[in-house]
């Protein structure tokens, strides 16, 4: 694909539900194995929120989709908590959860796993509350756009990122990837977190009907890509798919997570 509209327009097909399955139920979402994709990230991303560095008023995620793990760690660092999505049926799904729903996802597992990991000593049935009392607002967002967020949050307002599997699935070339993450970037605060995790080497996914093409990264476009956005990286780890994760719903090789924080504009 050549450009943002052509993206835009494969996008209309997109099966939450399928994408869901595909991905967040076992055998990648197998929490009684260790080393699997999804215990992976979630160990990533408390590890990170665990060294007490990343916290404020205002954490936005970057094309959320159906999903919610990426914030269940860092939410219990923010006073408030946003939610974004390109797609409407992505946000109705998100809406679905946090106000319990009949038919919502079942993101019980990963609470309970990361409520252990956190050894918080509050029940997962708390956490829960919480994580539904923090998300105040679930917005459209276009990350291809100076102002990804519109006028809803301004630039330089936000005290921490985390997006997960956005940008390089829904930019054309290498050059919109960069473009988009500094897109992003504008809405963060000098000093302000980035907790990014994605795809590398993956060209194309699959969610239901559609089949979306992804802009296939590496380690060095990723971290060159940080620090041309002006991050300092704090920690990157990578994960490559085992065989047995390899389940044809994509041709991923690996999953990678940054932590990075925003330098001050000289």
């Amino acid at each position: 694909m050549s450009n943002v509209e052509s993206v835009a327009q494969s996008y209309q097909q997109f099966n939450p539900r399928a994408y869901l399955q595909n991905n967040y139920v076992p055998p990648r979402a197998d929490f009684s194995n260790e080393g699997s994709v999804v215990q992976w990230k979630l160990r990533c991303l408390a590890d990170a929120c665990a060294t007490g560095e990343i916290g404020g008023h205002t954490l936005v995620d970057i094309g959320s989709g159906p999903t919610i793990y990426q914030i269940l760690s860092a939410s219990e660092h923010f006073k408030e908590v946003v939610l974004t999505d390109y797609l409407e049926v992505n946000r109705a799904e998100l809406r679905r959860w946090l106000q319990d729903e009949p038919g919502a996802f079942d993101w019980s597992p990963y609470i309970k796993h990361v409520s252990k990991l956190e050894g918080r000593g509050d029940s997962w049935q708390e956490k829960q509350k919480r994580i539904r009392e923090r998300v105040k607002t679930v917005l459209p967002v276009d990350v291809h756009q100076p102002n990804p967020l519109g006028e809803e949050i301004s630039s330089g307002s936000v005290d921490a990122l985390v997006s997960t599997f956005c940008l390089e699935a829904c930019s054309p070339n290498l050059e919109m990837f960069h473009r988009a993450l500094g897109n992003i970037t504008k809405l963060l605060k000098p000093g302000g977190h980035l907790l990014f995790i994605g795809a590398l080497e993956e060209s194309y996914y699959l969610a239901g009907e559609a089949k979306l093409n992804v802009v296939p990264v590496t380690e060095e476009i990723v971290r060159n890509a940080l620090s041309d956005a002006s991050y300092k990286i704090k920690e990157f780890k990578t994960y490559i798919m085992p065989p047995t994760l390899k389940v044809g719903v994509d041709d991923v090789n690996g999953v990678f997570f940054a932590w990075a924080q925003k330098q001050d504009s000289k």
